[in-house]
């Protein structure tokens, strides 16, 4: 499931930004290639917290999603010369994703698995230890 296009993204942020991102060949234009790189490691992050809550793929995308998206795959994108608001859009995406892991932000979406059973740790049985560290001590 894509959550954003590239159609999407160039709305978002421009061609100018996308060419100047992707345009390693000097065409004038976006390589496709990068782009839809971009859009697919960003789908793999946004689907990694969406698991936790939602049977994936989803049916429809909310624009939340759409989003975030765009601001994973454009920062992706920038890579090591990502401007400050470049990456707080990121880090700000990655809050919203942890919120939405956790509970806390909902989607709106009727696809939300039941909620995960609390874990239980495990249990030992047996008689009581013959050795510990009190009945070794000086050896």
């Amino acid at each position: 499931m894509t959550y954003a296009t590239r159609d999407e993204l160039q709305e978002r942020y421009g061609l100018d930004e996308l060419t100047q991102l992707t345009d390693r060949m000097g065409a004038g234009v976006p390589d496709d290639n990068l782009v839809n790189r971009a859009l697919s490691d960003a789908d793999a992050e946004i689907d990694g917290y969406l698991a936790v809550r939602y049977q994936l793929p989803v049916q429809t995308v909310p624009p939340m999603l759409v989003r975030m998206a765009c601001d994973i795959a454009r920062y992706r994108l920038w890579d090591d010369r990502a401007s400050a608001e470049v990456r707080e859009r990121y880090t700000d995406a990655r809050r919203l994703l942890e919120l939405i892991a956790k509970g806390t932000v909902g989607l709106g979406l009727s696809s939300a698995l039941p909620h995960p059973l609390p874990s239980q740790s495990a249990a030992t049985s047996g008689s009581a230890r013959v050795f510990n560290r009190l009945s070794t001590d000086g050896y």
